[in-house]
């Protein structure tokens, strides 16, 4: 019963938290971190402490797992050499520096410091993703950080178990304490872990993709999902592999292959199960995180170094962590940028190495990994409180100036006007595609596919229509403003009949399931539709490349009709959007208008326009189907 009303009250905590900081607009992680050591402090709370084993085997693979999914795995391979040099590279070299340092302020052998090295080196993911996705950092910069995270854990931990084998103490694993530690073993342990996480997550997603493939259920599929992080997890920490490569591998995999392997059902299903448990997951770890300080500074307080003396040992650590990623950033920037053009042009702005540099966030996994650390161990309450001071550290120094120095640097998310652009431009060539794959097929009702061509130019009409800043309303915004209070009704009779009794339960289910898919649908695109109107307008990005047409034709004209679309005003027309012709300057109305600048492409000729709306600088080529 203590056991259920204690993880009863950290679920709720944890809500309250992530709502009063939704509300002050204050970063989650940081307030729960606080939240967490006030309450650890209060006389009659329990003392809530976490075992390695809950962390690593309950808490850290669902959490990889969540992240794995919904990484891109084709942006992770464009930048698999940057990546690579912070999760290995940056990894040793942090818990090389950390170990000089601690080496040379407690009395402990420099294996032991190297230990801490690698229990205080990893970066983790859930802070990282969590800080960087509050602030909106350019979604290329949340990849770095979401793959480094990601990747950086198993050589955090290798490196922590080859230390502690070198200090000779118990590393987790049978017989590692006995073994003699040389510059071959390590090497062989390093990469026992990692291509065997690597070979068996892959296998793992390779089952667990057959069974997908023969199973059409939404709550079967979501069972499989759920057993993924654990069965690729476990069958690598039992052959002595890395068991966090082996759960991203199948994450990554499983996620990447997800539109061919699952159904619209299962995807969906999945995509709001998994989002719900990461909520959940990450509020609790980063309280429980807070709720470990009390206990831990008790501890620390009946050691031979005390709480002060450990707490600046601490604060050097500190300092020594905070320095050398960025000490290791630029000079590795400059390198790719000598060694490699290909490397040179995948380069983000020095604006956003900077950014990256300072969201080295500590979290679940430093605090998993200090715990691995035996109870015979050296001055364990000592070195607990550095590594849990040097999470608390980044967390609370970098988490708050985080959002300051990206701003000041001019660093921002994704644009949503710029999304939309893409959106639509992706949308149009997914519609063209499958109108042709129309044309194509034997015995089609004329009407049905009249029917299938009109719904193909809305959904692309649909996403072009959230760009521009008319005042007039568009077609899918008075469809959507209208058929809400349509729906609300109809759900309202659907429960008159439910109430009555005269009506199967399955029935009335399968009906209001589908109203409510529809509302939400519509509820979704009215949300994306407000914030890339609300967007500030920012300097375009080139979306995709030139074609011939747009390269022959300059990127401005001065309008023919200043005023307005000219057939519109011909005939007393009211318009959405505005569109320039490139070749002639004549003014055209857009396709959820009435169309007049296709309908003037129609009957010129001529390829190109461009947007005519405040702050939009985009063109579109009617024959190559290109965007700039």
């Amino acid at each position: 019963m203590q056991l259920a009303l204690t993880l009863l009250a950290i679920a709720l905590a944890s809500l309250l938290v992530h709502g009063i900081a939704s509300r002050l607009g204050l970063l989650t992680p940081l307030l729960l971190l606080a939240a967490g050591a006030a309450i650890s402090f209060v006389p009659w709370v329990p003392d809530i402490t976490l075992s390695s084993e809950v962390v690593l085997i309950g808490l850290l693979p669902p959490l990889l797992y969540a992240t794995a999914i919904s990484t891109s795995l084709v942006d992770l391979k464009a930048q698999r050499v940057a990546i690579a040099g912070l999760s290995i590279a940056l990894v040793l070299v942090t818990a090389l520096g950390v170990a000089v340092v601690a080496s040379a302020l407690l009395p402990i052998s420099f294996a032991l410091a190297f230990a801490l090295g690698a229990i205080v080196a990893p970066p983790d993911a859930v802070a990282a993703t969590a800080v960087a996705r509050a602030i909106g950092l350019p979604r290329r910069a949340v990849t770095l950080l979401e793959g480094e995270s990601l990747l950086n854990d198993a050589t955090a931990l290798v490196s922590l178990r080859t230390a502690m084998a070198a200090a000779g103490l118990a590393a987790g694993h049978a017989g590692v304490g006995d073994t003699e530690v040389t510059i071959a073993s390590v090497g062989r342990d390093f990469v026992r872990a990692a291509l065997g996480g690597v070979l068996i997550g892959y296998l793992a997603y390779k089952a667990l993709a057959v069974l997908r493939t023969h199973t059409h259920s939404p709550v079967v599929d979501t069972t499989i999902s759920f057993i993924a992080p654990f069965a690729s997890y476990l069958p690598a920490e039992l052959v002595h592999s890395s068991g966090v490569l082996a759960v991203v591998t199948t994450g990554l995999l499983l996620g990447h292959r997800a539109p061919v392997l699952q159904n619209a059902r299962s995807r969906l299903s999945e995509r709001s199960n998994w989002a719900s448990i990461q909520f959940i997951l990450e509020n609790a770890v980063f309280l429980v995180i807070g709720l470990q300080l009390s206990s831990l500074v008790d501890d620390v307080r009946a050691s031979v170094l005390g709480l002060g003396s450990t707490l600046l040992i601490g604060l050097a650590v500190l300092v020594t962590v905070l320095a050398l990623r960025p000490a290791w950033i630029f000079p590795l920037r400059w390198l790719r940028a000598r060694l490699s053009r290909r490397e040179r042009d995948r380069l983000r702005p020095w604006q956003e190495s900077l950014v990256v540099s300072w969201a080295g966030m500590r979290g679940v996994v430093t605090l998993a990994a200090a715990l691995l650390l035996p109870h015979d161990t050296p001055h364990r309450p000592t070195l607990v409180l550095v590594a849990m001071t040097v999470t608390i550290g980044t967390l609370l120094i970098q988490g708050t100036t985080l959002p300051l120095l990206a701003r000041t640097l001019g660093v921002h998310g994704p644009d949503p006007r710029e999304d939309a652009l893409q959106e639509a431009t992706v949308t149009q060539a997914a519609v063209v595609a499958g109108l042709r794959r129309l044309e194509e097929l034997p015995d089609v009702d004329e009407d049905a596919a009249a029917r299938l061509r009109q719904q193909a130019r809305q959904r692309v009409n649909r996403v072009w229509e959230r760009l521009g800043r008319s005042e007039t309303e568009s077609p899918s915004d008075a469809y959507r403003r209208i058929r809400l209070p349509v729906l609300q009704a109809e759900r309202a009779e659907l429960l008159r009949i439910r109430d009555s009794g005269l009506v199967d339960h399955q029935v009335l289910a399968q009906v209001l399931g589908a109203l409510d898919a529809e509302e939400s649908t519509l509820e979704s695109i009215g949300a994306r539709t407000d914030a890339v109107r609300s967007a500030p307008l920012l300097a375009p990005e080139r979306i995709t490349g030139e074609c011939e047409h747009q390269r022959d034709l300059p990127e401005s004209v001065v309008p023919r009709e200043p005023d307005g679309c000219e057939e519109c005003l011909a005939k007393e027309l009211t318009w959405l959007h505005l569109r320039v012709c490139l070749s002639c300057g004549h003014v055209g109305c857009c396709d959820s208008s009435h169309g007049h600048a296709t309908a003037h492409h129609e009957q010129t000729g001529h390829p190109v326009m461009r947007s005519l709306e405040p702050g939009e600088a985009w063109r579109w080529c009617f024959v190559d189907e290109t965007l700039v």
